[in-house]
């Protein structure tokens, strides 16, 4: 199951994922509005096993110290985009790497032009994009440690080789597909 909360003051889009199975959950993004975020996994008898982070720009992790306080959930980043929280991570998010919890494996995909240490979390059937690929555009490289040309390059080797019917839950504004970008993603088109 996939929750998803526009937080904090840029109405980021954190994302409440959950086994309804097991239990066991994830919070990808916590921007900001943490008790909204508690009581929507309270509400459907969550217990948040991790704090996933796409990147480490505050609009997605201003929310990581008051949830971990509540939950005792492990934070984890990239480390290249660790710098930018405002405690040490628990662990990272390196390509590859797999978060498993309840009944889903997310799987890193190390995606940076955005932000150095950029990631993408993949499953069975979607992915979770953060600032990296949003619907019919791409994320800001006029920050520090952006790059369009990385970036293009990443979402064109690791995202837009998926099947088509693969979903996109980006960071900001409203789900897409695979298909969808390919077809009129101006970038991509």
């Amino acid at each position: 199951m996939i929750v998803r909360l526009m937080v904090g003051m840029l109405q980021a889009n954190c994302y409440l994922v959950g086994s309804k199975k097991t239990g066991d959950a994830v919070v990808i993004d916590p921007g900001g509005d943490v008790p909204r975020i508690v009581a929507e996994a309270a509400k459907r008898q969550f217990r948040i096993r991790y704090i996933l982070n796409t990147h480490g720009h505050w609009d997605h992790t201003s929310g990581n110290a008051e949830l971990k306080r509540i939950t005792k959930a492990p934070v984890l980043i990239h480390p290249a985009d660790a710098n930018q929280l405002g405690g040490s991570p628990d662990s990272f998010l390196e390509e590859g790497r797999e978060v498993r919890f309840g009944n889903y494996v997310l799987r890193v995909l190390h995606t940076p032009g955005h932000s150095p240490g950029g990631v993408c979390l993949a499953s069975s059937g979607l992915v979770f994009t953060g600032d990296t690929l949003f619907e019919g555009s791409i994320g800001r490289t006029d920050l520090a440690g952006g790059s369009e040309e990385e970036l293009i390059e990443n979402v064109k080797r690791k995202l837009l080789c998926m099947e088509d019917d693969v979903r996109v839950y980006p960071g900001h504004g409203e789900q897409s597909t695979i298909g969808r970008e390919k077809r009129t993603n101006p970038f991509f088109s």
